[in-house]
């Protein structure tokens, strides 16, 4: 039984790994034909009907109406916003320092949490997240090709990995209300909404699009999108939000192997020493206190 439910965990984690570097290297062959406004779109659109179709067999129930405005803000930050960023900073961006310069996004949550909800931020913290600053500077000083300067492409992933941020701070009282499904669920389709505003030309690139391309972007609404969160839901029910989390920092390598072997998109020197100083400084702040470890192993002999 034991065997069979870590088994479980260990797949669980692969999928979020995998699934969520493949995207990167994704969106840069969704590029070649599509817009980033079209590639998110598209993107967002597979994933709420697959989500509508969910919904219906688990009889998921509206939200409360008076939630609907915080909902469509935080989907239009989470997924609209980050999306677009994300797409449009990998026009200039190769897909394994998109994926490191995103990784800095719990340290922009953690920061976010002492500003508004005077969270303590240890020094590690404060320490972890200079040193990540000093990584995403090796990182735009030379991308995959050795081309990447600090442009608008960096500024934007960043922007995306802010705004995801922001959704991290303040969902977690309509997690606890909603659930995490449901409410990830009403934030994937309130994003779609607010995307809705770029449909005009979607339908002809559709069709000019080459269909090996257009099912690119169907992957990445089918399962980047929708199949992690699922995955991350399993593992936090089962050991707890630090273990489930703890396989995203693995994300970066994945997508570096994923967009080398796909895309043949050889990391520079400099991107590789960035992701390194990047990966250390994201651990550094997000090491747990020697209370939370002692309060972690009272719940486990507790359970």
């Amino acid at each position: 039984m034991q065997t069979t439910f870590r088994f479980n965990i260990i797949i669980a984690h692969l999928l979020i790994i995998i699934l969520w570097a493949s995207a990167f290297p994704g969106i840069r062959m969704a590029l070649t034909a599509y817009t980033p406004t079209h590639v998110s779109l598209l993107r967002l659109l597979v994933a709420s009907l697959a989500l509508l179709v969910v919904a219906w067999f688990i009889k998921i129930p509206l939200p409360k109406i008076k939630d609907v405005p915080i909902i469509l803000l935080l989907g239009f930050l989470a997924f609209a916003v980050y999306h677009v960023a994300l797409n449009y900073g990998e026009r200039t961006v190769s897909a394994g320092p998109a994926s490191l310069l995103v990784s800095t996004t719990p340290i922009f949550t953690a920061i976010m949490a002492v500003i508004f909800f005077r969270e303590r931020f240890k020094m590690h913290g404060w320490i972890g997240a200079c040193i990540a600053i000093i990584g995403v500077a090796f990182i735009s000083l030379g991308g995959s090709l050795g081309d990447l300067s600090f442009n608008t492409g960096v500024i934007l992933i960043l922007i995306a990995a802010l705004s995801e941020s922001i959704y991290f701070v303040f969902q977690n009282a309509y997690l606890t209300k909603y659930g995490f499904f449901p409410f990830t669920m009403y934030t994937i389709w309130g994003g779609t909404i607010c995307m809705l505003i770029f449909s005009p030309g979607l339908g002809s690139e559709i069709i000019q699009a080459p269909l090996d391309v257009t099912m690119v972007v169907v992957y990445l609404g089918l399962f980047p999108t929708v199949i992690p969160y699922f995955a991350i839901a399993y593992v936090t029910s089962k050991t707890g939000a630090a273990e489930a989390t703890s396989s995203l920092y693995l994300t970066p390598v994945f997508a570096f192997l994923i967009a080398w072997f796909w895309l043949g998109e050889t990391p520079a020197v400099s991107a590789i020493v960035g992701g390194i100083i990047t990966l250390l400084g994201v651990f550094v702040s997000n090491m747990p206190s020697e209370q939370q470890m002692e309060n972690e192993e009272r719940e486990a002999v507790s359970d």
